[in-house]
């Protein structure tokens, strides 16, 4: 993805706000502490926060939170649903924080649209020496037979070959930021995924896929299609097509320490 489509795809949320806070899911809370087991420290930057999904669980966990987010709808229902973090506005490639601030950097489905070659030394910055990186993403299953066939239906504007776990390794190999401008910042990377779900029902479930920034960049006549066939397939399935279910997930965790 190029610049200019990495900016129309990260923008798209906004749009979409008030769904994206009520559909989307939270992070595991295990790997929430998975991921900030290393760091020296309860300050904790949630960085890309969107509406709070993955600050929630930080606040719950005990961490001191600052929420850093650059879109102003999403930064609102972030302020709403969390009033007493402090909610900034700001872009990994230009942190309002000042040098070693924080004890850890926690993304949750952001870290792919930061410019990294830019972020990762602003990150670097603001970490405090040993300080923890760890961008976590919620996978679907896939290798549960019905989720499988859920992802190949919804296509990759709802479902993309990063959204299941093989995939999501392949798409982070290069996210770990070992060396930036030919210095080491960050040392090896360490993966590791835990089990997760979401309650829903095949309308939620609908309602969850559409807020993917695939789904929201597409024009309407395609994106209707698209959700049609999402919901004929989940009202043909014996696990979806009756009241509540489980959407089985994983929070998949990728962590590294600065040096």
């Amino acid at each position: 993805m190029d610049q200019d489509e990495r900016l129309l795809y990260s923008s798209s949320f906004g749009a979409a706000a008030a769904a994206y806070a009520e559909h989307r899911p939270d992070y595991a809370r295990a790997a929430v502490s998975w991921a900030l087991e290393p760091a020296p420290g309860p300050r904790v930057l949630d960085l890309g926060a969107g509406t709070g999904k993955l600050t929630a669980t930080l606040v719950a966990l005990g961490s001191d939170v600052t929420a850093v987010e650059p879109d102003t709808a999403m930064l609102t229902e972030l302020r709403h649903s969390l009033p007493g973090v402090r909610a900034l506005s700001g872009r990994a490639e230009a942190l309002p924080l000042p040098d070693a601030s924080v004890d850890a950097v926690l993304a949750g489905n952001a870290m792919h649209w930061f410019d990294m070659a830019v972020a990762g030394p602003e990150i670097a910055r603001v970490l405090a020496p040993g300080g923890v990186l760890a961008g976590l993403w919620n996978v679907v299953d896939d290798s549960v037979e019905w989720v499988a066939g859920l992802a190949q239906v919804s296509g990759s504007a709802a479902i993309g070959p990063r959204d299941t776990p093989a995939g999501w390794r392949t798409a982070t190999a290069d996210l770990h930021l070992a060396r930036t401008g030919g210095a080491p910042r960050f040392g090896s990377p360490e993966r590791a995924g835990f089990p997760h779900g979401q309650r829903r029902i095949a309308d939620s479930l609908v309602s969850t896929l559409a807020t993917r920034a695939g789904m929201l960049v597409m024009p309407e006549r395609e994106r209707a299609a698209a959700l049609t066939r999402i919901r004929a397939f989940l009202a043909s399935r014996p696990e979806t097509a009756h009241g509540e279910f489980t959407l089985p997930m994983l929070s998949s965790v990728l962590r590294v320490r600065r040096l």
